[in-house]
């Protein structure tokens, strides 16, 4: 939505002033949003600034690609002596032990 006209001006939705109803239940209290200002997910993160409450989506980081993930272990086998051991230790520096968890 790049903006859109009210009393023949033009305005952007940040700037726009909405008006929403409050209700509260035994967890607290919220605030049903106009269609123009809901959130896509289903977490938003909250901040109190002065006398308002800043409500902003909350960004997940996005999985690295295949490609991404050997990039970054490439890097740091270049900062090391030796290859980083990547994703397990090598198979002869490994010990298995065996537990008797019954006794």
């Amino acid at each position: 939505m790049s903006g859109f006209k009210e009393e023949g001006r033009r305005f952007h939705p940040a700037t726009r002033k909405f008006q929403a109803r409050l209700f509260s239940d035994e967890h607290g209290q919220g605030v049903r949003l106009p269609t123009e200002l809901q959130f896509e997910g289903t977490e938003v993160s909250i901040r109190k600034e002065a006398d308002g409450v800043i409500l902003e989506p909350v960004k997940r980081p996005v999985p690295m690609t295949p490609e991404e993930r050997a990039a970054f272990w490439a890097r740091l086998d270049g900062m090391c002596d030796e290859p980083f051991p990547f994703p397990f230790p090598s198979a002869e520096r490994l010990q298995w032990r065996e537990f008797d968890f019954d006794s």
